[in-house]
């Protein structure tokens, strides 16, 4: 009979939690099992139709709540759609599931201040996300002009504590894509930031070096940032090794080792500035493996076991549970879940594929074996 030791994530200590005494500990029968507060996810793709109802018992399965992102085709642009879309995601849930969507407004040109109005009066829309147009999947509707066209709705926010999400990249064809972020921050956030001090703005999906130390110097409280599975265990090696591997294609797209590493720095030093958000974002097959294939990896399966393998090699298991379940509730002003799962040291295979009415889906590293399952307590 295995037994079973079981180790509160905030009870974990670094002389304890080495790979060397993990090793000792899987040899000897013993599996290793972390008991934490549910996770949110703070930045999550749904999509609808077919697509939805296949992909939402992951995040479901895993996660108490999840930031709703609205680039949909037509995106959600209105309290009323957001309302509409999120009795269909409820719709969608598995049965006695007791996940609830937090629901965003797509930021546009023509946005107005009575809209954020209504979007905080509706009580299920607790943010507004910024797409500059072109940068990703569904956002040519996106904001051309920030500060000429939509000054007026940012203030607004600020009147209702409405945090803005931003999509950190410029879209200029003559910037490098492997230098959007930084640009992004130098020509747009920190002038942002500067001229409304109390606007409360998550940088969504960092990705390099520059964004760290960006979020590390401004106030605590007012801006934050997301952290995905991906661009904290992939570099841009990875889009490229062994051929052209679309189903490691994101946007932003990942980048050098150098702020990989910086990243994961960043994420197990205990900083309250980062929390979990996957970005998860799925694609039927065809639309990645083709001409002009798809930005987005599809990570909701895997997500916890990667974050967990993370913070493991770190030696950072303790500040585990505070970056998935607490830093992200807390900027947001939100309780903490009170319910708990699992992650137990215990090998399991990821499924090649997903197969759904439409088509199928890939998982981000379909086929191998990662060390950390993730199960309900």
């Amino acid at each position: 009979m295995i037994k079973t030791l079981v180790l509160p994530c905030k009870a974990v200590n670094l002389p304890f939690i080495n790979v060397r005494r993990l090793n000792k500990v899987k040899a000897t029968g013993i599996k290793m099992e972390l008991s934490i507060t549910r996770p949110d996810d703070w930045h999550l793709h749904l999509r609808d139709g077919d697509l939805l109802q296949a992909v939402i018992p992951h995040s479901a399965s895993h996660f108490g709540r999840g930031i709703i992102m609205p680039n949909l085709k037509p995106p959600i642009k209105t309290t009323h759609a957001a309302v509409a879309y999120r009795e269909t995601i409820l719709k969608a849930l598995p049965a006695n599931s007791d996940f609830t969507p937090l629901m965003t407004l797509y930021l546009t040109d023509t946005t107005s201040p009575e809209e954020i109005k209504l979007a905080r009066e509706s009580g299920v829309v607790y943010a507004v996300k910024l797409y500059p147009a072109g940068a990703t999947t569904n956002s040519q509707d996106g904001v051309t002009d920030l500060f000429g066209k939509c000054l007026p709705v940012l203030e607004e926010m600020v009147k209702q504590n409405m945090p803005l999400l931003v999509h950190g990249e410029v879209t200029d064809p003559k910037v490098d894509i492997f230098d959007r972020e930084k640009v992004f921050i130098d020509t747009v956030l920190r002038p942002l930031i500067e001229r409304l001090p109390q606007l409360k703005v998550v940088m969504e999906h960092v990705t390099t070096e520059d964004a760290v130390r960006f979020v590390e110097s401004c106030k605590e409280g007012f801006i934050a940032a997301t952290v995905t599975p991906q661009h904290l265990v992939l570099n841009r090696n990875s889009i490229f090794q062994g051929g052209l591997q679309p189903h490691n294609y994101c946007l932003p797209v990942l980048k050098r080792e150098t702020h990989r590493r910086a990243i994961v720095s960043a994420v197990t030093s205990g900083s309250k500035r980062f929390f979990l958000g996957t970005d998860s974002a799925p694609h039927e097959r065809r639309k990645k493996e083709c001409s002009c294939g798809c930005a987005g990896i599809y990570n909701a399966l895997v997500a916890l076991s990667i974050y967990a393998k993370v913070f493991e090699e770190a030696g950072a298991l303790d500040k585990l549970e505070a970056f998935m379940s607490f830093n992200g509730p807390d900027f947001y002003g939100l309780p903490r879940n009170t319910s708990r799962i699992k992650l137990i040291k215990s090998p399991w295979k990821v499924p090649q594929s997903l197969s759904y009415a439409s088509g199928e889906i890939i998982p981000m590293f379909a086929g191998e074996t990662l060390e950390w399952l993730p199960s309900s307590v």
